[in-house]
This record gives structure tokens, C-alpha cells and sequence, in this order.
């Protein structure tokens, strides 16, 4: 069974940074494609950012220039890099994997930016 666990949030002052960490477990391969999506109060799920095994990320307009998408696929791992953080960054960030074409989310983990 595919999981992927996150960690890494946290509170910080707008113009801070803060990277997050999502490893991906129960697989003996690399997982496809792996990204964040966040969720603030109110409001859908959106994408931040994905990166497919060879290394080619998309970034949504709201982050590019601020947020990186590292990948280890070694581990099988992929972080956030998050730095000038806004108060509109605020919001639960879920790790996404893609393996064989099905998704699979991490359980989010809450980043809080205070102005």
C-alpha cells in the first residue's frame, strides 16, 4: 500500500520560509509524478506545484519565483521550499503521488503565515 507522509508545517511571519517534506512508501520504484496542493478555509483544493520523475515541474502563478519543488528519487521523496511567505499562503498542504496513473494524498499538513 502506496503512502505518502508529510511534515514540515508550521507558523511563520510573512517573508519567512519554511520547506516541507512528503515521503512516498510501499513502492520499490519511483513514483511517476509527485506535487503539493493546498486547501485554505472556504475555498477548493488547488495545485502548487508538481515534478515528474525526469524533473519537469509546473508552478501555479500565485508561487513562481517564491516556491521549489526539490526531489529525491533515490527516497522517493519531495519537498516544498516555500520562501517569502504571504498570509495568503495560509492553508492545509497535501502531498500528492501518482503511481500506475492513481492518485494518492498525504494526510496535509497545516502552514500558517501571520502578517
Amino acid at each position: 500500500q502506496v503512502q505518502l507522509v508529510e511534515s514540515g508545517g508550521g507558523l511563520v511571519q510573512a517573508g519567512g520560509s519554511l520547506r516541507l517534506s512528503c515521503a512516498a512508501s510501499g513502492i520499490d520504484y519511483s513514483v511517476d509524478l509527485m506535487g503539493w496542493h493546498r486547501q485554505a478555509p472556504g475555498k477548493q483544493r488547488e495545485l502548487v506545484t508538481t515534478i515528474t520523475r525526469g524533473g519537469n515541474t509546473n508552478y501555479a502563478d500565485s508561487v513562481k519565483g517564491r516556491f521549489t519543488i526539490p526531489r529525491d528519487n533515490t527516497k522517493n521523496t519531495v519537498y516544498l521550499q516555500m520562501n517569502s511567505l504571504k498570509p495568503e499562503d495560509t492553508a492545509v498542504y497535501y502531498c500528492r503521488g501518482v503511481v500506475r496513473g492513481t492518485n494518492y494524498w498525504g494526510q496535509g499538513t497545516q502552514v500558517t503565515v501571520s502578517s
